[in-house]
């Protein structure tokens, strides 16, 4: 019997997305390996997270690297590191930053990019001065670069860009940005933590746009641990970020990563970066192509490809849509009888009533499996 038999848990099938409640992505074998081999030993953790920060450095061509509890700890620790550097007598006005004499304590982003994850950024008590229009905007007005300008000033910490195609309407270019935050002087950290794939943007936004710091979630496109994160960029601002990281007793103490989790982080990207990447981006073509023919045609039910993914990845996606008038339902009890069936299936919701097929979360045939339990549902519905 397996432990969520044990527990009364019931594993699902994911066609959503590397979605944190539903456990992000599945380890390969070589994270498992590395992370039951880290834990057959005691080590120095400082000495640990060096070693480890200057593989994943040279394996991203980056300056330095930096394992933290998840993207969102890594914004925690990334803002908090532009807020003091390495000064320890910084360090401890935090989350307070207003109390550092002539301190830095405005962190610039715009308006059409907030969402729930910027209460990371919040966390250390700075203050967000927005700027542009929001999302949507019906005017059709985008980030003016003066706005952008008129924001920076004497208390200007960072400016923070959430990247992908999702978070680019209404913004700046993140070209733009950082060459106009850095002609002042102030950096720039960009939250990319679903951006896997494609593997370049691991050393795109940093080495190659000029990005003083990237973040990235351990436990998405890396299929690391899904407790973990990653911090890449300068190496004076990654020194900052471990001065204010576990183990150390600062504001990111508990944002604990253990042994295990910075050597299957290792291992992750590793792994990543040996796959065949065209391979897989043909592998979700082909089970989004399946799924497409599948069910396209059917009376009231549109089945197409879409792009990109709902984190504004390069990845395709099939969108099935159901049309009520014709099939007596839609999505919402469609999703609901695949959750409830067996296998549990966790599809994303659709605009127009319907559901969306990622295929990043899927293993080999599964699309096979949720074509056919998709069938099921299809006739038990139709029959209420």
């Amino acid at each position: 019997m397996s432990i969520y038999e044990r527990l009364g848990v019931r594993p699902v099938i994911n066609g959503a997305a590397t979605l944190t409640r539903l456990g992000g992505s599945l380890m390969p074998p070589p994270v498992i390996e590395a992370m039951v081999e880290a834990s057959r030993h005691f080590v120095d953790l400082h000495q640990l997270q060096q070693k480890a920060g200057e593989r994943i450095a040279e394996l991203t061509h980056n300056e330095a690297a930096y394992i933290c509890s998840g993207a969102a700890a890594g914004l925690v620790l990334a803002t908090a590191a532009c807020i003091t550097g390495t000064d320890p007598s910084k360090a401890e006005s935090l989350p307070r930053p207003e109390r550092i004499p002539n301190g830095k304590y405005e962190v610039v982003v715009h308006r059409c990019q907030r969402n729930g994850y910027d209460f990371a950024v919040r966390q250390v008590g700075v203050t967000l001065v927005e700027i542009g229009p929001p999302w949507p905007d019906l005017s059709g007005a985008r980030t003016r670069p003066d706005e952008l300008e008129a924001a920076l000033g004497p208390r200007t910490a960072a400016v923070v860009y959430f990247a992908g195609a999702h978070f680019a309407r209404n913004a700046l270019p993140l070209e733009e940005v950082i060459r106009i935050a850095h002609a002042r002087n102030i950096p720039v950290i960009v939250d990319a933590a679903a951006q896997l794939p494609p593997p370049e943007n691991l050393w795109r936004f940093t080495r190659d746009m000029g990005a003083d710091l990237a973040i990235f979630s351990g436990g998405k496109g890396l299929q690391g641990p899904q407790p973990t994160g990653l911090i890449l960029g300068r190496r004076d601002l990654i020194e900052a970020c471990r001065m204010h990281g576990n183990p150390n007793q600062r504001i990111g103490r508990p944002m604990k990563v253990g042994k295990e989790e910075m050597c299957g982080l290792v291992a992750a990207v590793e792994w990543y970066l040996s796959l065949d990447h065209a391979a897989l981006m043909q592998r979700y073509e082909d089970q989004v192509a399946y799924l497409v023919r599948w069910f396209d045609g059917r009376p009231g039910i549109r089945a197409e490809r879409t792009w990109p993914s709902e984190a504004g990845q390069p990845m395709p996606r099939a969108c099935i849509r159901f049309d009520r008038s014709v099939l007596g339902f839609g999505r919402d009890e469609v999703l609901q009888a695949l959750r409830q069936g067996e296998p549990a299936i966790e599809l994303a919701a659709a605009e127009a009533d319907g559901v969306y097929v990622n295929p990043q979360t899927l293993e080999e045939g599964q699309e096979r499996i949720i074509a056919d339990r998709l069938d099921e549902v299809l006739k038990e519905l139709g029959s209420l």
